[in-house]
């Protein structure tokens, strides 16, 4: 029997919603085709957006979308994305398959998008092959509402009313395809580019983001917080409110990554060893940036996250699809238990990639949708949004192969503003089921629900089974005198809602 422990009254910190973003790329059928299908479509849509994957993204309550990339941002010039569609430059996807980019999606349909998703929009712009005044412009033609060239261009091209940008990234992967810069060359950068980064809105100050490292780069966060911070001691809100972290799942290394549906126990494991290593990575990264901003006033932010397998048999490989497991349902599990424990830090995280790409939540094949189980772990997981992590604990036994041990469960819990108790708890077994004991501190539990993803290890939804793969209603828990007792079966993702 395993122990677990939750204290309600030990509040932490706030779990905030944008920990459960999404990533949109011009990237193979990410944007066309599965979430813009133009006006013109036989695919019911609003003003080009598909009405199935809005409809799903939005019970989902995603609150965050980051767009347009990814190394596409560090090659995507905005002007040529506005105005006529018939008039838009049509370029070359250099990074993604060498196919033809036509603009038709743009500043103006992102905007539409978020609006009809209700989210809040992450921008990243162009650092690594743009100018100082191109970002410039893009941030006045977005977000400034008086007479200016931007603006009154923006108003032209059909929006009378300025938009919202939340969040912007200042270049992305410098380290690589945004430019292969040295930590230092690039804070340099961010410090000129941010500067014009500008605030046209008192009440909606946008929150920047650096480029920070790729996965355990540590001397990429030093380089870059200390040239940064070199002459802005101390701290300055607004200088940088964030510095990005990119890591990706893959069991079997960068240039094999392996099948996201052919593999064995010892696999699986693998993939679960390596998933964990996200706690490791935040927890030296982040003591780096303590030394520059002890006061946890800068997010991490892990916008590019997820498992990255080799594309599907026949599929254009720079279009990176592939299928979507239970496997992947523990990786994102387990990953927003580790964002929901570190939410001190953690300010936002971005799964890659929303539709089609990467462990997408959405596949679309014509007019047929799925939700993925990654999908399905999101909407469980949903309450947790702006609830503030509480105190918790659970005993762990070791699990696995000789080389790949992990431990059997992870957990995190919160509490929501009605004062319900959140509690999510993988089980990493693709075999055992586990009894837990679960005590809650001062409080007398009076209700209890629950609800499960679990299957055996290579489940998955697929356009001919579509719902194989499905949250079901879970009744193994019990009111005990000190608070609940249950067991997760192998393989499983489970939400429990504590009154």
């Amino acid at each position: 029997m395993a122990k677990m422990v939750i204290n309600p009254t030990r509040e932490k910190s706030k779990i905030r919603k944008e920990i459960y973003g999404h990533f949109s790329e011009h990237l193979g059928r990410c944007i066309y085709e599965g979430l813009y299908v133009g006006e013109d479509s036989s695919i019911p849509n609003v003003n080009g957006m598909r009405t199935d994957v809005v409809e799903a993204l939005k019970e989902m309550k995603i609150p965050v979308l980051r767009w347009p990339g990814g190394c596409f941002a560090d090659e995507y010039h905005w002007k040529d994305g506005v105005g006529p569609k018939e008039n838009r430059k049509k370029i070359i996807n250099t990074h993604w398959g060498g196919v033809v980019e036509d603009n038709s999606f743009g500043t103006h349909e992102f905007f539409e998008l978020c609006r009809q998703l209700g989210c809040e929009a992450y921008v990243n712009g162009n650092l690594g092959s743009g100018t100082v005044q191109e970002m410039s412009e893009w941030v006045e033609y977005m977000t400034f509402d008086g007479v200016s060239p931007m603006a009154d261009w923006r108003k032209e091209n059909g929006s009378e009313e300025s938009w919202d940008v939340a969040f912007f990234g200042v270049g992305n992967e410098n380290w690589g395809c945004g430019g292969n810069m040295t930590p230092e060359f690039y804070a340099n950068e961010y410090r000129r580019y941010q500067t014009y980064v500008r605030d046209y809105k008192a009440d909606k100050k946008i929150y920047r983001i650096a480029c920070g490292p790729n996965v355990d780069d540590y001397e990429w966060t030093e380089g870059v917080m200390s040239t940064c911070f070199r002459h802005s001691q101390p701290f300055q809100h607004g200088f940088m409110d964030g510095l990005s972290l990119h890591y990706y799942t893959h069991p079997e290394g960068w240039e094999i990554k392996g099948s996201a549906t052919d593999f064995d126990e010892k696999v699986w494991y693998k993939t679960m060893a390596k998933t964990l290593y996200m706690e490791e990575l935040i927890t030296r990264h982040g003591a780096i940036m303590d030394k520059y901003d002890p006061k946890k006033e800068i997010g991490l932010i892990v916008d590019e996250w997820g498992t990255w397998f080799t594309v599907e048999p026949g599929t254009n490989p720079g279009f990176l699809y592939q299928q979507n497991t239970m496997r992947d349902a523990l990786v994102a599990g387990i990953n927003l238990n580790i964002f929901n424990k570190h939410s001190d830090r953690v300010h936002m995280a971005n799964i890659a990639q929303l539709v089609n790409v990467l462990q997408s939540v959405i596949l679309t094949e014509g007019e047929k949708m799925l939700k993925t189980p990654t999908y399905h772990v999101f909407n469980m997981y949903k309450y947790h949004q702006d609830s503030m992590l509480v105190d918790s604990y659970v005993e762990t036994e070791t699990i696995g192969d000789e080389e790949y041990q992990v431990p059997n469960l992870t957990e995190s819990v919160s509490v929501d503003k009605d004062g319900v108790l959140h509690i999510t708890v993988t089980n990493l077994s693709v075999t055992d089921a586990y009894p837990v004991d679960a005590e809650i501190l001062d409080r007398k539990i009076t209700k209890v629900q629950g609800e499960i993803l679990t299957d055996e290890m290579h489940a998955m939804n697929t356009f001919d089974c579509p719902d194989r793969v499905d949250v079901k209603a879970f009744d193994d828990v019990k009111i005990t005198e000190k608070g609940l007792s249950f067991t997760i079966p192998a393989c499983s993702v489970l939400h429990l809602t504590v009154q």
